[in-house]
């Protein structure tokens, strides 16, 4: 298959000469509308958190909570907030994200009213990395002509060995690459990792869609092609976009693996020697690009893609159904980047260029890239506020010198504090968990309460955060401030191979909404920006933050014992610590947990449905960490007096607090594209499908049998 795609591609290809760039066509069709709405954007919807926490005016009364949590919870709110037409999906999490935003712009509009003088080095870097985002009339003056030069040299690199040479260097599009890692296996020493991409759709499975709504996609995937090479200069833009498209298909439907088996980590984990990748490399001379990128010195060389063995068939279990889902990998993309016309990988390299730089190009990319990429896959009416944009961009190319500005004006330190005694409770309800559960033998429980002990919390932010030396921020260009950050960025982390693992770098910025776990360092890690309204407060009843920071914390240290993270052990290397009898057990509980969210169907009649497989993963740290997070609120109130508020007890609070994180509503279109790509169930589900799990919600609630979310206590899945 792949010989005779290749051949179509060179033949498609016979007809297109290298594009010639001429001036850049002087397009000045800008509205009124459009300005105004981009100077300041939609009014945000407001979300009241009352006395303590959460405010029981929002509670949907004629609902019943056994019938549908969420919406007793949340639909007051939801229906009272339509979606402002910047958003594809607006809720509490989202809110506090917009405030993270507004945070940082206020630091910049300080910065921007001092006199230069007084501003620091960082703060100046900070400055102009926005402002040179910020002044759309330069980016529309100058045109394409900051383009050119790296146009220039794709369009000039006719052959397979150039255009490797151009994949290895900093700022260009490569369809594979190069990078340093953290040894899965070996978490002590950092090794380079091989991987690859190229596809322009969000996932593979948009490629293999045949509906009418697929085919409408990749209809106008084409012409938004088709609109970027011929910008980029091609005679016949539209057969060099087919002729892209062609090559992506080709990866999508040999090479690329379908993303639910893309999780298994006994799959992705390949160690291959030199002389073995010598021996997939084809014609692609990836020696001499590993040479460029400087990692060829690698003990190794870690490839997450590569077909599986007998044994790893045998061992994983893989059937037929499942082995169709897996793609050739990285020796078939070798081969086919091999076997594809140059001048089909020029075109690719020139539509990533341009469609990665759209919304620092002039106007008429920025709109393509967002009617297609915002407004037809998300369903997104107009674009976000120019200065939004700005701060993303600045946090993007520089964030952590932003984050060192915002955590000492916005993260106090009683946060911390707070913090780490919920930390230290969540741990203490795991250890609890671990001793009682019946179906893991005590040799087993001997290594998680190992895997547990060695837990590494990290909150807030981290005290050496990145001054990024050597990164120059060129005000008033900023593509080359993104090739700047692009080589900074390669040349750090290429650094890092044969030196000690850094354990204080963080994978976030502190001003980030967000928390996660790395298997590899088995840390946990909170961010600033997370630790406010609806999640936590120093304000709040204990119960909100136990069932809302507590809750994420717990899911978080749920990650270490979710099916895959559990395959990684106390020091962070992936190796089976499980007899054979309890990991059985462990697997049977996520197998009626995929059964459950696989029945979740929000759309077509039910024929479009929640991939339990593909979410299990997150589903397990959602009911794990709501499970550790009210054992913690009981560990935490042993003795107290816990009052009614509002009429509310403990419980039921501690309850409604998880609930009132996930308040959000989307568009369809956006909703049908998480469906596919989202490794986690949608919000509404992550309330229903998980509160049901747990026995002391249905008894603060009285949810009985006959209400729509009972499930008699023999389906009730409870992991950890």
């Amino acid at each position: 298959m792949i010989h005779k795609t290749a051949a179509f591609l060179g033949a498609s290809l016979l007809a297109l000469a290298t594009p010639a760039l001429a001036d850049d066509h002087a397009h000045d069709e800008t509205t009124d509308t459009l300005q105004s709405a981009e100077a300041g954007g939609s009014a945000l919807p407001t979300i009241s958190f009352g006395e303590w926490g959460f405010d029981p005016a929002y509670l949907a009364t004629d609902i019943k909570p056994g019938d549908d949590f969420n919406a007793y919870a949340n639909k007051k709110w939801i229906d009272a907030n339509p979606l402002p037409p910047e958003f594809s999906r607006i809720g509490a999490f989202v809110l506090l994200g917009e405030k993270s935003t507004a945070d940082v712009k206020a630091l910049v509009d300080e910065f921007a009213a001092k006199d230069a003088a007084a501003l620091s080095a960082d703060q100046k870097r900070i400055l102009d990395t926005y402002k040179t985002f910020l002044d759309t009339d330069a980016i529309e003056a100058a045109g394409l002509a900051p383009a050119y030069p790296y146009l220039t040299r794709i369009y000039g690199a006719t052959s397979l060995d150039k255009l490797a040479e151009l994949w290895a260097t900093p700022g260009f599009a490569s369809p594979v690459g190069g990078f340093v890692t953290i040894d899965a296996k070996q978490p002590d020493r950092q090794i380079a990792s091989i991987s690859f991409g190229g596809l322009g759709l969000p996932d593979r499975d948009y490629y293999l869609d045949t509906t009418e709504k697929g085919r409408e996609i990749q209809a106008k995937y084409k012409a938004y092609l088709t609109f970027l090479l011929g910008e980029g200069g091609y005679r016949d833009p539209a057969a060099a976009a087919e002729s892209v498209y062609a090559f992506e298909e080709t990866i999508a439907r040999e090479v690329a693996w379908d993303r639910t088996v893309r999780r298994n980590r006994d799959l992705t984990y390949n160690l291959l020697s030199a002389d073995d990748l010598a021996a997939i490399s084809g014609k692609v001379p990836v020696a001499a690009m590993l040479a460029q990128i400087g990692v060829e010195k690698s003990p190794g060389f870690i490839v997450s893609l590569m077909p599986p063995t007998p044994e790893e068939i045998a061992a994983n279990k893989l059937d037929a159904a499942t082995l169709a889902k897996i793609g050739t990998g990285l020796p078939g993309m070798l081969a086919l980047l091999g076997e594809t016309a140059p001048a089909t990988l020029q075109a690719w390299m020139a539509k990533e260029f341009l469609s990665a730089h759209a919304p620092v190009l002039p106007k008429r990319f920025d709109d393509a890239r967002f009617a297609f990429y915002n407004q037809t896959l998300q369903g997104t009416p107009a674009q976000r506020p120019r200065w939004k944009r700005a701060i993303a961009e600045t946090e993007g190319l520089i964030g952590e010198l932003v984050g060192k500005e915002y955590v000492a004006r916005y993260f106090p330190p009683q946060s911390k504090a707070a913090m780490d005694e919920l930390v230290a409770n969540l741990r203490l309800a795991l250890g609890e968990s671990i001793n009682e559960i019946t179906w893991m033998s005590e040799p087993t429980k001997a290594e998680a309460r190992a895997k547990l002990a060695s837990f590494d919390p990290k909150i807030g932010y981290r005290s050496n955060l990145e001054t990024y030396e050597g990164l120059a921020i060129t005000a008033g260009d900023p593509i080359a401030n993104r090739m700047a950050a692009s080589a900074w960025a390669r040349a750090d982390n290429v650094a890092k191979l044969g030196a000690p693992v850094d354990r204080t770098e963080w994978g976030m910025l502190p001003q980030t909404v967000n928390a996660y776990y790395n298997s590899v360092k088995n840390e946990i890690v909170f961010p600033a920006g997370i630790l406010q309204q609806p999640f936590f407060a120093l304000t709040n009843d204990i119960a909100v933050n136990y069932g809302g920071i507590g809750a994420v914390i717990g899911h978080e240290i749920g990650h270490g014992f979710d099916d895959q993270g559990s395959k990684s052990d106390a020091t962070g290397a992936l190796r089976n610590w499980w007899t054979d009898t309890d990991r059985v057990a462990f697997d049977k509980l996520g197998d009626a947990l995929v059964a459950q969210y696989n029945a979740f169907c929000p759309f077509d009649d039910g024929k479009t449905c929640v991939n339990g497989r593909f979410t299990l993963g997150e589903n397990i740290g959602d009911v794990g960490g709501l499970s550790m997070a009210y054992r913690a609120y009981k560990i935490a109130t042993k003795g107290k007096e816990v009052p009614v508020i509002d009429g509310l007890t403990g419980d039921q609070r501690f309850f409604l607090a998880w609930a009132q994180v996930w308040r959000s509503t989307q568009r369809d279109e956006n909703y049908r594209n998480r469906l596919r790509t989202d490794p986690h169930a949608p919000e509404e589900y992550r309330v229903n499908g998980v509160v049901r799990q747990l026995d002391e919600w249905y008894e603060a609630f009285g949810v009985k049998p006959g209400d729509a979310m009972y499930l008699p206590p023999e389906k009730r899945v409870r992991i950890w």
